[in-house]
Formats: structure tokens, sequence, C-alpha cells
């Protein structure tokens, strides 16, 4: 296994990064088979986990708590806070209310005293950014958090952050999560040179395109629909949308290179990701012990320079093969009020 420096923070971490969003009733619902993935993780030289209290309602952070037992100290352990928890009003966003209350939470769930790196899990345009800032600015002053830091912001949003923070005395965001893999590259263009120059550490998600870099899904095979993920999100996976077919295009190409690589396909994604200087660790979620194993074999692999131009081609720098697995969009984007003036009444007569 290998090690960076996770941003400024001091920290080392895994280039490695176990993700349990797929531990719980979502993925595993099984704590004692869960458990031994995370264990068998570790013991593979795996010493950073990330998590977040809305993966099966916080499941996942119960789950990961009781698998650190014993082995804490050992561990870098990052979760994250915004989605909605729960009925009623006021139970998520980056509101210094919902903050404050959730980390609480967090922490009774990972039966731990601290979390090393708290994370925003999307930007919330209701919030202003300063009071997300200060409250977790303060929550490190209390030892309740190490870091902090967030998860798909925009680049310009970023700016923004370390902008207030240096503006106001609060301390800074350290890292940003993002969505990374071949077939969604979108963030070489101004996210990671941002995280570069602001010196954050960066521990990118999905990097096997929400399974389309599995090897399961290829060209020319029946796509079901009904079950898994695919079920859950069909506008990534049903072959008759024309960005979909795209990536089954790119698929192949990029299975043939694997195998002239002489790794699986899911060895190359990864590898890929890592292989970015502004990339600080890649996180893997798996839901089987298999699964596990399988992109852990592939730890030591990096690529060389003729590999990556052979990816370049496939698709090019700073390239969403498809615009959906981007992830997020701005309201400014999504919400036709902010895009479109109301029209005013006709005159009468």
């Amino acid at each position: 296994m290998r090690y960076r420096m996770l941003g400024k923070t001091g920290m080392e971490v895994s280039v490695h990064c176990l993700g349990t969003m797929m531990f719980g009733a979502v993925g595993n619902p099984d704590h004692d088979d869960s458990i031994r993935i995370i264990h068998a993780a570790l013991d593979q030289g795996v010493n950073f986990v990330d998590t977040a209290d809305m993966y099966s309602a916080g499941e996942s952070e119960v789950i990961v708590g009781k698998a650190l037992k014993d082995r804490r100290d050992d561990i870098v352990l990052a979760t994250k806070v915004h989605f909605q928890m729960g009925e009623g009003r006021n139970r998520g966003g980056n509101s210094r209310r919902w903050i404050v209350k959730e980390v609480e939470e967090s922490l009774r769930r990972l039966r731990t005293d601290w979390i090393d790196l708290y994370q925003i899990h999307r930007p919330d345009e209701s919030t202003d950014i300063e009071e997300t800032l200060s409250a977790l600015t303060d929550l490190v002053h209390q030892g309740k958090i190490r870091a902090f830091g967030c998860s798909t912001f925009p680049a310009e949003d970023l700016v923004e952050a370390h902008h207030v923070s240096e503006n106001r005395g609060l301390l800074r965001m350290r890292t940003e999560q993002p969505p990374y893999s071949i077939l969604a590259r979108g963030i070489e263009r101004s996210v990671l040179p941002v995280c570069e120059r602001y010196g954050m550490g960066v521990l990118t998600w999905s990097p096997l395109a929400a399974g389309f870099l599995s090897g399961k899904y290829r060209k020319g095979r029946d796509v079901d629909l009904t079950s898994g993920r695919a079920a859950r999100q069909p506008f990534r996976f049903d072959p008759s949308i024309p960005g979909n077919a795209a990536k089954f295009d790119a698929v192949e190409r990029l299975a043939e290179l694997a195998d002239e690589v002489g790794c699986t396909l899911p060895e190359l994604a990864v590898a890929f990701a890592a292989t970015h200087p502004a990339v600080t660790s890649v996180i893997i979620g798996p839901r089987t012990m298999e699964q596990l194993e399988s992109l852990l074999k592939g730890a030591p692999l990096t690529l060389d320079d003729a590999t990556l131009d052979r990816i370049d081609e496939i698709v090019p720098p700073g390239t969403d093969v498809f615009k959906a697995d981007a992830v997020w969009n701005p309201t400014s984007l999504t919400d036709l009020a902010r895009r479109r003036r109301p029209q005013p009444d006709r005159a009468a007569g």
C-alpha cells in the first residue's frame, strides 16, 4: 500500500480509501460481514476510512464504529454532513444549527471522541459560507474534529470559501471530495487546479463511474434496468440514451487497453484516478469481500505515459462523456425560475 500526505493537514493516508456507502441497508445489511470487510482492508494497509451520516440513514456510521473498536488510533476517519436526516425541518443543510447537532450524532454512532476529517457533503445556497466555516472552526477548537473539507463543490465555491476564511480569520477547507473517473474527467478543468493552488487534499469517489468501469456493463449485452444501481439510476445505464451509448463505446476500448496492460478494467480505472498529481486518495466502495480483494489486488499498479496517452485518446482530458455523471449542477441551471424572468401581465384593452 502506498501513502500520501492529505493536503496540508499533516495526516498521512493510504492511496486507497475505504468508502463505506455500501455497508448497511442500501448495500450489505449484514453487520458482521461488513465489519470483516473493513478489517480485511485495514489488514492490507488501508488506514483511511470514509463514511457519511446519510449512508443508510446512519447505519453505515454504526457499522464503522463497531469495526474500529480497538483500532481507532490507527485510522484516519472521515465522515460527512449535509443531506436530510429523518423527518421535519432543519434536519439537513450547512447551517450552524444543523452541523453542531449532527456532529454529535455522528460521534455517537462512530463510537469516537473525535473525527479526523469532517466534510460538507454538498454546497448549500441557502446558507452563507461564513456561517458554515464558523461552525466548523469552532468544532476544531473544541477538539471534536481535527480538520474539515467539502465534497462535490465547484471550483468557484472553493475559491469563495478560502477567500472568506482568509478575510474572517476562520480555518480553511483542507480537502475536497469530487467524483472522478476515466469517464468523468470534468474536474480536471478547474476543481483539481484550484485544489492544487490552495494545497488541498483530494479524495475522489466513484472511480468505477457508478459501476460502468466494473466490467459488468458491456456493449451488446442486455442491461438489467430492474435491479441494483441500474434500477435506482436508469438514466446512467440505459444504452438507448446517447450519452450512455458513448460510454459503452469507451468501455470497449478501455477494456482492450486493460488487456494490453495486463490488468483488469477496474484496476486500470482506480490506477488512473490515483495518477493525477492533485489526487491524494481514491475511494473504493466494495459491497463484498470479493469486490474488496479485486480492487486491492491492483493497489501497486501505476500507469506509464504511453498508457495515459491512450486513455487521453479515448476520453480527452477535462471531458465528461455523459454530463449526468458530473453528479451536481447548481440551481442556476436546474431551476427554471433562476434562468427565466417572469412574464409581466399584459395590459388590458
